[in-house]
């Protein structure tokens, strides 16, 4: 962090925010988070992640550390340890995986009754991934699978992505900004 970075910190201008970025496999959470840093960090091939990574990214006043953690059923356990840190979500959805819609539910339900995160009026940013493919379903289909408007105590937002091509991501971190900087006012 560079000289003005630690002053603008300092002076409350630059926020620094924890975002827990969860999903089942294969939804694409690394190659959005790939997709949200600058040009010339990301990477070039993107591998399956094996426990959790860490990576960075910055708004215009934020700055992002997101916890990437696997979505992979043996990992999947560890997402628990990271909800006392966390100051906001990102739940990412493979909008073509009919099958396993109902195991994301499972999970988006388990975290949202976690005591870590139940009394807790944390942000939700839900990406309905992978509206590339042909045969994927809507946001407004994943949000009614999901039931996301039972969640009363919690802001959340979902946005339909192609993680692919970056696209509909700057809206739903737009969104993830506003909310942060509402909750810290």
């Amino acid at each position: 962090m560079g000289l003005f970075d630690k002053l603008a910190a300092w002076l409350g201008l630059k926020k620094e925010v924890n975002v827990l970025c969860l999903g089942l496999d294969n939804s694409g959470k690394t190659t959005i988070i790939n997709q949200l840093k600058p040009a010339n960090a990301q990477a070039q091939d993107i591998v399956p992640t094996i426990g959790f990574s860490i990576e960075k990214f910055k708004t215009s006043s934020l700055s992002f550390t997101v916890f990437d953690m696997s979505g992979q059923g043996r990992y999947r356990n560890l997402w628990e340890h990271y909800y006392k840190e966390g100051q906001a979500i990102i739940f990412v959805i493979d909008s073509v995986d009919k099958l396993r819609m109902v195991v994301a539910k499972e999970e988006l339900d388990t975290l949202l009754n976690h005591p870590d995160i139940k009394h807790r009026r944390i942000p939700i940013l839900f990406f309905a991934n992978k509206m590339d493919v042909r045969d994927a379903l809507s946001s407004v289909k994943v949000s009614q699978l999901l039931c996301l408007a039972n969640i009363k105590d919690k802001p959340w937002h979902i946005c339909a992505t192609d993680a692919l091509k970056g696209e509909g991501l700057q809206d739903g971190v737009d969104w993830l900004q506003d909310q942060i900087k509402t909750m810290r006012t």
